[in-house]
């Protein structure tokens, strides 16, 4: 995979993992609730969440492409409508949201399964999978480069929330967030949205 291919790949996830959302919020409520090392579990399992809809997108997507063409090209579609409508809401979010988050006194088991089921039963997950990674998959792809890919996405999502976690531990990190979260939010939607055109675009 050319360098320039993946630090597109890795600029768009770290958008996705740092934009404000129900994702931000289960890591802060943990740190807050139950320390660093309850927000660092949820983060951990959070990013193995989304490690399992990218394995399943990077090869689900390459038997689409080379199969079903017309298939594809309505998933991208959907993926492009979905993506501007995230968009338009980040837009909208202004400085409230997800970040007012209240601790919450758990367990590290209960912080596992929260981060896990987060990931899992969130359907806006996997629909924001397939818009991003089929813009970097293709038939062709050898076993590593779609194993760069879904690594990219776990160590991303996974580091992004790690670091929140550690930062909030010492009661620094959710202030500025939350000075920030219109900044933020806005920051987000105006990426969102120019990603559905590109996808649009092909």
């Amino acid at each position: 995979m050319p360098l320039s291919l993946w630090l597109s790949l890795a600029a768009i996830c770290a958008m996705g993992a740092m934009s404000p959302g129900p994702s931000l919020a289960l890591v802060l409520r943990h740190t807050l609730g139950g320390g660093r090392a309850s927000g660092l579990v949820a983060a951990i399992t959070h990013a193995m969440g989304v490690g399992f809809y990218a394995l399943l997108t990077v090869w689900g997507l390459g038997a689409v492409i080379e199969h079903h063409p017309t298939a594809f090209r309505l998933i991208t579609w959907a993926g492009a409508a979905y993506l501007a409508w995230l968009g338009i809401k980040a837009l909208r979010a202004g400085a409230g949201g997800a970040l007012q988050a209240q601790g919450q006194s758990v367990s590290l088991v209960i912080a596992a399964r929260d981060g896990l089921i987060v990931a899992l039963g969130n359907p806006k997950l996997i629909l924001f999978f397939v818009a991003l990674l089929s813009q970097f998959v293709t038939p062709e792809m050898t076993t590593l480069e779609r194993s760069i890919i879904v690594l990219t996405a776990v160590v991303i999502d996974g580091g992004w929330y790690s670091l929140v976690a550690l930062g909030l531990s010492h009661s620094r990190v959710l202030p500025w967030l939350q000075a920030r979260a219109q900044w933020i939010n806005r920051i987000t939607g105006v990426l969102l949205l120019a990603l559905a055109v590109r996808v649009l675009m092909g």
